[in-house]
This record gives structure tokens, C-alpha cells and sequence, in this order.
């Protein structure tokens, strides 16, 4: 659902890609400022989710409907009630400053929305790498799970075949 009308300078705006959300803040007249992977893998406002260690994104300046372009977006201020937004003055003046900069990409630390709510409320912050990051972390604890089951069904099968041997070899002792 896209919500040209209601939009304010200021405002950060959530688009539905392909596996992710890609987000920008508003900067007014028809215009956004968001991240560009600058690594040979994206076109305008496409994050790839897979990046090299030299990855960087690239600032820039474009109309809304250029970035979106047949993705649906919505405003999506979700820190509003944890963090006051900084005045709008501020906020414009921060994101016309990164412009044409370039920063190093990383999907967990310093993503599109990273940067949208650091231009919005001075506080870098993304939801969808702490998802991502609760993603890692239970296939950590799953995976040491399974190596913890493996690793006691091996000892158990070795203390079985210790205690065969002993009888075996207790038995041709005449034991």
C-alpha cells in the first residue's frame, strides 16, 4: 500500500523487496535518500543480502517512485515511541550531508535501515538484522545441540563396546 499523500519530510519509509524490506527516509518533493550497494550487484535501492567484505553502499538522492518502483512501501516510523525523532530540520540537513558518501555494507550492522533511523533519530538501528542475527544464534544452539546428541551417542556406543571387549577378553582368560 503506497502512501504518496500522507507523506511528511522526515518520514521513514518501508519497501517490500524480494526476501527483505529495503528502507529510506522522505527529504520531500517526490524524493528520498537511501543506500545503493555499490558493489556491482544492485541497481537503484536493490540491497543485496549477500555482499563481499569490500561491499560499500553508496548515499543518494532520487524520486520515490524511481527507488520503488513497482515494490509496495508504506511509512513505517516504528521507533517513534522508543526514541523521539530528531526536528525535521535536522533531519534533512543529516541526509543532504551523506549524500555521495560512501560507507562499508554489512547486512547485520550497517544496513539501508541502519542508516534510515540514524538520519531519522541519531540511533542506528534495524529490525531486520536482530532478526536475522536471532536467526544465527538458534542455528548455533540447534548445531551444537545436534553435535552434543552426536558426541553422546558415540560415547555411549564407545562404553558399550569397551564393556563387550572386556567380557570378551575375560572370557578367553578363562575368567
Amino acid at each position: 500500500m503506497n502512501q504518496n499523500r500522507n507523506l511528511k519530510p522526515g518520514d521513514l519509509i518501508e519497501m517490500s523487496r524480494k526476501g527483505y524490506q529495503h528502507w529510506v527516509i522522505y527529504v520531500g518533493d517526490g524524493y528520498v535518500v537511501h543506500v545503493v550497494i555499490a558493489c556491482g550487484h544492485g541497481s537503484s535501492g536493490a540491497i543485496s543480502v549477500t555482499t563481499g567484505k569490500d561491499c560499500k553502499v553508496k548515499v543518494k538522492k532520487e524520486k520515490l517512485q524511481d527507488v520503488a518502483g513497482n515494490d509496495k512501501y508504506s511509512i513505517n516510523n516504528y521507533l517513534d515511541d522508543t526514541y523521539v525523532p530528531r526536528p525535521i530540520e535536522d533531519i534533512l540537513q543529516e541526509a543532504e550531508r551523506f549524500v555521495g558518501k560512501e560507507f562499508p555494507y554489512n547486512l547485520l550492522l550497517n544496513n539501508c535501515e541502519h542508516f534510515a533511523t540514524l538520519v531519522r533519530y541519531g540511533k542506528p538501528h534495524s529490525q531486520q538484522a536482530e532478526r536475522a542475527k536471532n536467526k544465527i544464534i538458534i542455528a548455533i544452539i540447534n548445531a551444537g545441540n545436534v553435535y552434543g546428541i552426536m558426541a553422546l551417542a558415540t560415547l555411549n556406543t564407545n562404553k558399550r563396546r569397551r564393556r563387550r571387549r572386556r567380557k570378551r577378553k575375560s572370557r578367553t582368560r578363562g575368567g
